[in-house]
C-alpha cells in the first residue's frame, strides 16, 4: 500500500508537468484550431529564462533564495509569454491574414520549434546548465511514504492554474470572446471584438504557463539542455489529444492520465517499456473514442 501511494504521488508530479504544457496546447487550438508544435520548445525557453533570471538575482544582487524565487516566477512567466507572443506576431499572424492553408501553419510551427532549439544550441552551446537551488528541500515522511515540499508545490500549481483558466474561459468577457472565436471566427469581428487582441491574450496565457512549467521542471530536475522540451512537449500534446484537445478539462485530465500510466508502467515493468506501454494505452483510448475523453465531434458546414 505504501508503494502504491508513493507511486501515486510521483505520478501526480509528472502529470502536473504534462497538464501545464497540455493546457497551453489546448488553449491555442481552442481559439485558432492551430497545433502550436513550438509549445514544447517554449517550455524549454522558459526553463532557460528562469535559469538566467535566478542567476542574475543570486549573483549580481546577492538576494536571499526565497526572494529570488518570488521574483523569478512572475518574471519567467512574463518573459516566456513575450516569446510566445513574438512567435505569434512574426510567424502565425502573417499566414492567418493571408488565409494560408492550415498545413502551412503547422509546418511553420514545427519550424519555429526547431529555430528555438538550434538557436539555443548556437547561442549557449551544447553544455548542460545546472539550475540554482532556490528552495530549501523539506521532506515530509508519513510511515514509509515521503514527499518533498517542491513536489507538493508542483501539484498545487497545476491545480491552481487549471482553476484559474477555467474561471477565465467560462466566467470572463475575454473568455467568452475566446470561445466565440473558436465557434465562428468570421462573425466575431463584426461584433466589434478585436480578434488579434484575443489571440495575443491566448498566447500570453499559454506561453506563461509553459514558462511556469519550465521553471518548476528545472527546479525538480535541475539539468538544462536545448532539447529538453522536445519529448515532453510531444507527450503533453498527445495528452491534450487524448483528453480532448480544445477542452481545458481534457488537457488537465489527459496530462495526469499520461503521468499515471507512465509511473504505473515503470513500477511494474522495466523503464524501457514506459513509452511503448503508455502510448499503446493512449492509442487504445483514441481508438475507442477518437475525439478524446471530453472532445465533441464537430460538423463543418459547406
Amino acid at each position: 500500500m505504501d508503494i502504491l501511494i508513493q507511486n501515486l504521488l510521483n505520478a501526480l508530479q509528472w502529470g502536473s508537468f504534462y497538464a501545464l504544457i497540455a493546457l497551453g496546447y489546448t488553449l491555442v487550438y481552442g481559439v485558432l484550431l492551430l497545433i502550436n508544435f513550438a509549445h514544447g520548445d517554449i517550455f524549454m525557453v522558459g526553463a532557460y529564462i528562469a535559469f538566467f533570471v535566478a542567476t542574475f538575482f543570486l549573483g549580481l544582487l546577492d538576494l536571499a533564495p526565497w526572494m529570488v524565487l518570488a521574483l523569478t516566477v512572475p518574471l519567467t512567466m512574463v518573459l516566456t509569454a513575450g516569446v510566445g507572443v513574438t512567435i505569434e506576431r512574426i510567424a502565425y499572424r502573417p499566414l492567418r491574414r493571408k488565409g494560408a492553408h492550415r498545413l502551412y501553419v503547422v509546418i511553420t510551427a514545427l519550424m519555429c520549434g526547431l529555430i528555438l532549439e538550434n538557436g539555443n544550441l548556437a547561442l549557449l552551446g551544447a553544455s548542460r546548465k545546472k539550475f540554482p537551488e532556490l528552495l530549501d528541500k523539506v521532506v515530509y515522511t508519513f510511515g514509509n511514504i515521503s514527499v518533498t515540499n517542491l513536489k507538493v508545490i508542483v501539484i498545487f500549481a497545476a491545480i491552481a492554474v487549471f482553476l484559474l483558466l477555467q474561471f477565465i474561459v467560462t466566467k470572463t468577457k475575454i473568455g467568452m470572446a475566446m470561445r466565440g472565436i473558436s465557434y465562428d471566427k468570421f462573425a466575431i469581428p463584426l461584433m466589434g471584438i478585436p480578434i488579434d487582441s484575443v489571440i495575443v491574450f491566448t498566447f500570453i496565457l499559454g506561453s506563461g504557463m509553459a514558462g511556469l512549467a519550465g521553471m518548476l521542471f528545472a527546479m525538480s530536475y535541475p539539468i538544462l539542455e536545448p532539447y529538453m522540451g522536445a519529448l515532453i512537449g510531444w507527450k503533453a500534446f498527445i495528452a491534450a489529444v487524448v483528453g480532448g484537445i480544445g477542452d481545458i478539462r481534457g488537457a488537465f485530465i489527459g496530462g495526469f492520465l499520461l503521468g499515471f500510466i507512465e509511473v504505473g508502467v515503470v513500477a511494474v515493468f522495466p523503464s524501457t517499456f514506459r513509452d511503448l506501454f503508455a502510448f499503446s494505452i493512449l492509442l487504445v483510448i483514441l481508438w475507442m473514442k477518437p475525439t478524446g475523453i471530453f472532445g465533441v465531434a464537430k460538423t463543418t458546414k459547406i
